[in-house]
């Protein structure tokens, strides 16, 4: 029943009683303070997931870099001993088996590091 409605003889009006009873103090201290629990719990809730976002990001951002480093610092020594190779030079050359030690262990190193980086945010 509707607040202020009139009772079926229209001689009155008789309060809703789900209404009365939520005016009392008890209930509405009791749901404001389920109102406080909710929005407290919310708000955590979006700064853990600003904060896992922002991990996301990092770890892309990182992972873009690597790559970027990799491509850029290795990518021309890679050029200058295919391109030795391809020339002739003979692989007993010390310039051709540098370039190729380094096209190597370069990318072992890399990986090396990646996968101790996995184990160690693992364990």
């Amino acid at each position: 029943m509707v607040s202020g409605a009139t009772n079926g003889s229209g001689a009155g009006t008789r309060p809703d009683r789900d209404l009365v009873a939520s005016l009392r103090a008890g209930t509405a201290e009791r749901d404001r303070e389920v109102a406080q629990s909710t929005r407290r719990v919310v708000m955590t809730s979006l700064g853990v997931m600003k904060e896992q976002k922002a991990g996301r990001k990092r770890v892309r951002a990182i992972a873009l870099a690597s790559i970027l480093v990799f491509v850029f610092v290795l990518g021309p020594l890679i050029w200058w001993a295919v391109d030795d190779l391809v020339a002739g030079e003979h692989l007993g050359d010390l310039t051709s088996q540098f370039a190729l030690w380094v096209c190597i262990l370069c990318p072992a190193l890399l990986a090396a590091a990646v996968v101790a980086g996995w184990l160690r945010k693992r364990g």
